[in-house]
């Protein structure tokens, strides 16, 4: 049976892009993932030297399909277009030609819009810049530098490679980013302002200036330097902070009138969107997971569902001590006696953490986790270390044996500032 929700226009996923260190393309990477593969490399690049964390999880590159190319982004003036909105645009075509949504008419095009956004700019531009003009070579920086940083760019290339006229917005919410796109985008649909946006984020702040300005607040993994496939290990005892990654997840979001006139696959459902603000401090959660708690919570009530009815959640955790402890102190909370019989994972084991491309990347791997009824792993979790007894999916895929249907999950984003998002994804069923 269906679920009812408290909207009139419902929500499906239609389509859905990948670029990330475990490679390109989303059934390459989710068979990755479900494997236990980790994309985490060492770093080798001039510039780095200084930096105390040498892994990332960086976008494989070269001529196979699974990897990285230019030939992959569309014929376009280079001089406006960063190594961020390459990813992006990359993932987007893979999306929509997955949905099969490459309108022609003036009234479907004026009916797509787009909802793309990144936690940072590229930092290397402004050292560049910044650089000239210090050196007086003022008539050397790019007329095109302020185009290349603006945060809603890949947004509005998008939109003008395909002509979308619909809704053009774009998210900055640090790492909450890409699950606040997911989220917007919904309500947009939701509220009659298009049929169709394509929603996510792009990230590709693994550069000296970015890795040099989380390990000077010792965020990020230091201790696994030499294996670099371990240093990322959500909720594990040894976990030492997280790992900086790059890529992009991108969603075709679609009415589902829409979608089913057209005879499109639909791959998940979006029930319900919650948010909340911890009001704490800028870089820490509360301790007792306060805020993740009231916006799961607030995702549920959108979705107008019974707490019982979760059976997975693709959490935020990132690898680091404090905040992986208070998001499960948050789900316990919520979900009292239920939240031993939840699945629990984080794929940031897998693919680091993308900043402001994680959580549309993450809705990417809820959704496909209720389509096929599989959790995916926690790669590296030996020794789970929360205070918290929860069903932690570890190393291997958990089957997700659901006794009543459909399948439901959340997945969480959690950034800096305080600022939270909870989807809330079901299995669809006609």
């Amino acid at each position: 049976m269906a679920v009812s929700v408290n909207k009139g226009r419902r929500v499906i996923v239609s389509g859905m892009g990948i670029v990330s260190c475990l490679g390109l393309g989303t059934q390459h990477v989710w068979e990755q993932l479900i494997s236990g593969k980790s994309g985490i490399t060492q770093i080798r690049a001039e510039g780095f030297e200084q930096i105390p964390s040498k892994v990332a999880g960086l976008v494989p590159w070269g001529p196979s399909q699974t990897e990285f190319s230019d030939n992959l982004v569309p014929k376009i003036d280079g001089r406006a277009i960063t190594k961020m909105t390459k990813y992006c645009l990359a993932a987007s075509e893979e999306a929509l030609t997955m949905a099969n949504w490459k309108p022609e008419s003036e009234w479907d095009k004026e009916r797509t819009g787009v909802c793309i956004g990144t936690g940072m700019i590229p930092l290397e531009e402004v050292v560049l810049a910044g650089e000239l003009l210090h050196t007086s070579n003022y008539r050397k920086i790019s007329p095109w530098f302020i185009p290349r940083i603006l945060v809603n760019m890949a947004a509005g290339h998008v939109s003008i490679m395909y002509g979308f006229k619909g809704p053009n917005h774009a998210v900055s919410t640090a790492c909450t980013t890409g699950l606040h796109a997911v989220g917007d985008a919904t309500r947009f649909i939701q509220n009659g302002d298009a049929d169709v946006i394509i929603a996510g984020g792009c990230e590709a702040s693994v550069t000296p200036l970015g890795m040099a300005g989380f390990s000077r607040m010792r965020a990020l993994s230091t201790n696994f330097n030499s294996i670099p496939e371990q240093a990322s290990r959500p909720f594990d005892k040894d976990r030492d902070g997280f790992v900086m990654s790059e890529g992009a997840g991108i969603l075709v979001l679609e009415e589902l009138e829409h979608a089913k006139k057209r005879n499109a696959k639909i791959y998940a459902e979006v029930l319900g969107y919650g948010l909340s603000g911890d009001a704490n401090h800028i870089t820490a959660p509360n301790e007792d997971g306060d805020g993740a708690k009231r916006c799961m919570q607030a995702a549920l009530r959108n979705a107008n569902i019974d707490f019982s009815l979760v059976g997975y959640i693709n959490a935020h955790a990132t690898s680091t001590p404090l905040g992986d402890s208070a998001e499960s102190k948050a789900i316990l909370s919520l979900f009292k006696d239920h939240a031993k019989q939840i699945l629990v994972s984080s794929t940031k084991g897998a693919t680091g953490h993308l900043l402001g491309a994680a959580g549309s990347m993450e809705s990417i791997f809820t959704a496909l986790a209720v389509n096929k009824g599989v959790a995916p792993p926690t790669a590296n979790l030996k020794t789970p270390m929360t205070g918290c007894d929860l069903n932690y999916v570890s190393c291997s895929e958990a089957p997700w044996i659901n006794e009543s249907s459909p399948r439901i999950a959340l997945t969480n984003s959690f950034g800096f500032g305080g600022t939270n998002a909870t989807v809330c994804f079901s299995e669809y069923l006609s």
